[in-house]
């Protein structure tokens, strides 16, 4: 897909799925995003760049880990996204967080060498270019530095995943056709090691995903996760259908207690040497 078009489809797309991301994630992710957030570390008056910050569920606990004298910078491409950070963080009196949208692969307003740590959490398998992102990434982490990414695992240990054939059969979402390609054996530490991380460890987790009911489990799928602007566009027959159908393909990890839909992740800490 051209790089141009993927941009704007990830920047529209995720400004349609802000209003719902929160109550469609914030629970099912908790538990790989406590896992980023101990490797990362975040230390007292370090420099930290947050990229595809979302709504800020990395970044705002990064803002209060490296304190009034430290920084945060979250970027994402989505306008919609960095307002509700915006917002969070004066809600929060976290005047150390700013945030700005930005895309991963072009960080001109981040000077060389100039941060301690940058993380991304879930965001490198929407970007255009990977890993262009990653090597902008070690332009701007100064020697010493660490990245810190997560991605979805392998297709086939996340049951959510049928979300983007079920969408596609509708309309062509081009959402992200290599969506699971980071997370399929040691693909993420491999890139990162290419393009001149050291010291990169992996950790591979299995998670299920919760969602009380079908209305949650819906609103995560469809109105708050990546298929949000394909999704935008279905009428209400076509909604339904869909609806059915993405119901079916999760059918079997319904319990007493609600949905636990397996989920897989990729957690990658690396490190810059020279």
């Amino acid at each position: 897909m051209d790089a141009r078009l993927q941009r704007r489809i990830q920047r529209y797309g995720w400004d349609k799925a802000a209003s719902a991301y929160e109550a469609g994630w914030r629970e099912s992710l908790a538990p790989v995003q406590v896992k980023l957030l101990d490797l990362a570390n975040a230390r007292p008056g370090e420099r930290v760049l947050d990229l595809a910050c979302g709504t800020g569920l990395i970044s705002l606990p990064l803002a209060e880990a490296v304190g009034s004298r430290g920084r945060v910078v979250a970027t994402d491409i989505s306008g919609e996204m960095i307002e509700r950070v915006c917002h969070a963080a004066i809600a929060s009196g976290l005047t150390q967080l700013t945030a700005v949208r930005a895309d991963a692969e072009i960080l001109d307003m981040v000077p060389e060498a100039s941060v301690d740590m940058v993380t991304c959490s879930l965001g490198l398998m929407y970007v255009a270019d990977p890993t262009k992102a990653m090597t902008e990434v070690l332009r701007v982490l100064k020697v010493g530095g660490r990245a810190v990414f997560s991605v979805w695992g392998e297709r086939a240990n996340c049951g959510w995943a049928d979300i983007f054939p079920i969408v596609d059969a509708q309309v062509k979402s081009q959402v992200c056709p290599l969506f699971f390609r980071l997370g399929t054996g040691s693909t993420l530490a491999e890139e990162m090691t290419s393009v001149g991380f050291a010291n990169v460890d992996s950790v591979r987790l299995d998670y299920k995903l919760p969602y009380k009911d079908d209305s949650a489990a819906l609103v995560a799928a469809f109105a708050g996760g990546p298929v949000a602007l394909a999704y935008d566009r279905f009428d209400a027959a076509t909604r339904d259908a869909t609806h059915r159908d993405y119901l079916a393909s999760i059918s079997r990890f319904r319990t007493p207690q609600g949905y636990r839909i397996p989920g897989e992740f990729v957690v990658c800490r690396g490190t810059k040497q020279v």
